[in-house]
Formats: structure tokens, sequence, C-alpha cells
């Protein structure tokens, strides 16, 4: 069993067999128990990072595929050794082999896991509970007819709850005076398990009126949400295809959510949801390549603090994303927010995993103008951010 694969030293004809010229590639098994798509693999380019879920036989052919050919190095760890390829500049292949010495530290957690069911830690007391059918679980694939969750989609039962789990905390603090329905919307919905999920919460657990929609740009996904909700007999959700940049909606939403909004679809839709007051977001960025496209033409001298964050492409993708984010939570509290940046899941499951969550706080003054040391960030970077400029706080 392979635990890891590291390739590196690209050949001249990486970008022509893979379609981009990436520099490094690592590939990791999960230690979830039960998936079916049990490797993941980061495929790094000088800016940016790509993700791939590979089944064992996938996985297997890529490596054979490419090691020793479109990549000059590879490093494969298996629970007994740490096996090297290298080539030479004549295509010679050398093979290094090294015993693991902690071989029994280094995989007994994976062990414990591969003899022990991906039942462990199911009793925890979950708002969607195993053993109750769960109609729209069942639909999606999710759980079984008997109400028990299929194995290898355990991981996506708990994201789900742990998202319900995020979206029941800040009910209390929006809760409703008067008998209007809650007005949520989902933009970026994909195949709406969290929406389909809210709307569950909502109307068979707490019993609370609501008004769902979710939006997306893809017309089949969309097609197949809305014949979902019709198969199950749901009211009060409904989905529409469109861009979040271009949707306008007369009411105004009590709740946004935008998971995995890619690049600045995440700044529209939070830009929506600022204009329309909403009373909560929920928003896990992905994507977040616009600053980082920018540190690339940036005039940072190296005795300047920040430039060793731009001096390596892995860590400069980071530190953009995380600067990307900083600046749209700080925009959020100049205007009468209460910020978290929160783990969503396990990073096993996506490393897209920072939420935003933003509750609108009861005060009739915004500050209007964001922290020094976050504007001293964005003059020292020299960037543009498109939250930034659709709302234009003081600098």
């Amino acid at each position: 069993m392979i635990l890891s694969v590291t390739f590196s030293k690209p050949s001249e004809n990486v970008e022509t067999i893979l379609g981009k010229k990436y520099i490094r590639i690592k590939i990791k098994r999960s230690t979830s128990a039960g998936s079916e798509m049990p490797y993941y693999g980061e495929f790094f380019t000088s800016t940016q990072v790509f993700h791939k879920k590979f089944s064992e036989e996938e996985a297997l052919n890529f490596i054979e595929e490419n090691c020793g050919k479109t990549f000059k190095n590879c490093t494969i760890i298996s629970p007994e050794n740490t096996t090297t390829y290298m080539t030479s500049r004549k295509g010679k292949i050398t093979k290094l082999v090294k015993p693991n010495n902690q071989t029994q530290n280094i995989i007994s957690p994976l062990k414990n896991i591969k003899e022990t069911s991906p039942q462990i830690n199911r009793e925890k007391n979950r708002i969607l509970k195993e053993g109750t059918t769960i109609p729209f679980l069942v639909q999606l694939g999710i759980m079984a007819s008997d109400g028990k969750i299929k194995s290898s989609k355990f991981n996506k039962f708990k994201q789900i709850n742990r998202f319900l789990e995020i979206f029941s905390d800040i009910l209390p603090e929006i809760k409703k005076t008067d008998s209007t329905p809650y007005r949520i919307l989902d933009f970026g919905s994909g195949k709406s398990y969290l929406t389909f999920a809210v709307h569950y919460l909502m109307t068979e657990i707490l019993h609370l009126p609501c008004e769902i929609f979710g939006l997306d740009l893809k017309k089949d996904v969309i097609d197949y949400c809305n014949s979902l909700a019709s198969q199950l007999k749901l009211s009060h959700i409904t989905f529409k295809t469109g861009s979040i940049q271009d949707f306008e909606e007369k009411n105004s939403p009590d709740i946004i959510i935008t998971l995995h909004a890619c690049d600045t679809a995440t700044d529209y839709a939070l830009d929506y949801a600022l204009r329309h007051k909403a009373k909560a977001i929920l928003s896990v960025p992905c994507c977040q390549h616009e600053i980082n496209s920018q540190l690339k033409k940036s005039s940072l001298k190296q005795e300047e603090p920040l430039y060793p964050f731009t001096k390596y492409g892995l860590v400069k993708e980071r530190f953009s994303a995380l600067a990307t984010d900083l600046i749209r939570s700080e925009i959020l509290e100049s205007e009468g927010y209460k910020v978290q940046m929160m783990e969503f899941i396990d990073d096993e499951m996506t490393p897209k995993n920072i939420m935003i969550r933003a509750v609108k706080q009861k005060t009739k003054d915004c500050q209007k103008k964001l922290s020094e040391g976050t504007a001293n960030l964005i003059k020292a970077l020299n960037i543009s951010q498109t939250l930034l400029d659709l709302r234009k706080p003081e600098l």
C-alpha cells in the first residue's frame, strides 16, 4: 500500500503531457475509512495549486505513467520502505530503497482506521442522525433506505452535519420577532446537499417558516435539483440558473450561503449580502487567484518585510488566499458585522476549509473604515481586490 508520492524536477514535456506546467505533485492516501477515492493530489505550478482525487487504481496508473518520465525525481512512501527514483540527463533511472525504521509508529493510526468500521464515532450527537431515514439523503445517495449511511459517503454526512451545527449557531442571533419566513440564498449551490439539508433542518426539525433559493451556473445541475425538490414534494425551495454577479432579487435575504464560489464570485456574493443588508453570511471561499496574480508584478524589494511571502510560489499562493479572506472579513467588520474565521471541516476532506461566518450587529453606526493594519497591508502590496473595489471602504 502506498502512503504518499512526491514528484519533482519536471521534464520539459510536463505541460504537453499534463496540460499545465506543474513543478511538483504530491499524492497522499487519506486516513478516512471506506472512501471510493482514497487518494488526493496537490498539483503545484509556480503560482497555483490544483487538487484532484484518485481511486487506488487511478493513483497507481498515474505513478506508473509519470514516475521517471514526466518528472525526473519520484519518492514513494509505503509502510515498509521509502523508494526514490532519480532520472539522469541521459534518461537512466536509479532506484534507491530505504527501509522505514519506525514503520509501526508511522502506520499504526492507519491500521486502526482500516481495522475499525466507519461506524466509529457515529454515536456522536449529530443533528441528522443515522438510523432515521431522511428522504433527501436517500435520494442524494448518502443514506440507504434503512437509514444507514453508506461508507463511501460518511465524510459527506459529517460535512453536512458540521455545516448544520454552524448554521444553527447563528439562528438565535437573527431570531425573527414576526411570522415572516426566513429567506435564505445559496449562491453556487451545486448539487445542493447543504441547501436541502438547511431546508430539512428548518422545516422538519426546527419547524420554522423559510424560503430557500439556490443559484448555480450549471443548467443540468439546477434542473436536477428542481426535479429532486419536486420528487420529494418540498415547498418553498427553488433553484435557478445564473451568475452571482448578475443576480438581483427585490426581497432582501436573511441569510446568504456561499460555499466554494470560485475566486471573485465570492466577492460578488458578499457584496450582494452587504447591499441587501443580510443578517448573516456563511462563506467558504475558494480559488483566491486575484491577489496572487497581481503579486507576479509586485514591486516589493528584497529588503521589504513582506517580500519573503512572495518569493516562493506555494507560500505566495497561500499568503494571497489568506490576505484575500482577511480583506473580505475586515470589510464585513467595517460594515457592522461580527466576523469569525473558522475551520469548516478537516483539511483532509478539502484544503478549502476556512469559513467566514458573519452576523450583522444591531448597531446603527458602522465603522466604514478598515483597520490601520489592513489598510497598511493593502498599500504595501499595492494590490486591488474585487470586494474592496465594490465597497470602497476608507483606507
